[in-house]
């Protein structure tokens, strides 16, 4: 499955791209804020995005909308920090298919995206 991952931080990045990639994933691209992640989505088409909430430039929310408008199928899971509830339900409502919250464990994520990718 690609996967697009979309974080502002780098070192979480790359702990998603290490789970992902050592389970069969294909990482086909990474975004550090919400402009970029719409932008990347637009050129990459993956089948599943991880997207942060809490990002510059735009947030995680702001991409969220504006790439289900681009893709209504598209496959996004919001990854929080704890105490982001209300940034989740929005999200949800928005379309996102499900959440991982922070600190994740690497199982948990898998178990994610397995669940969101089968539909």
């Amino acid at each position: 499955m690609n996967v697009l991952i979309v974080d502002d931080s780098g070192f979480i990045r790359r702990m998603l791209r290490d789970i992902l990639e050592k389970n069969g994933y294909c990482i086909v691209g990474e975004a550090a804020d919400g402009e970029a992640a719409v932008r990347v989505y637009q050129e990459v088409r993956p089948e599943m995005v991880t997207m942060d909430i809490t990002m510059p430039v735009a947030d995680g929310i702001e991409a969220l909308a504006r790439i289900m408008e681009f893709d209504p199928e598209a496959n996004v899971v919001m990854v929080s920090a704890l105490g982001q509830e209300e940034f989740i339900e929005r999200s949800l409502t928005l379309g996102a298919k499900d959440f991982i919250v922070k600190p994740f464990q690497p199982q948990k994520v898998l178990d994610t995206l397995e669940r969101v990718g089968r539909g």
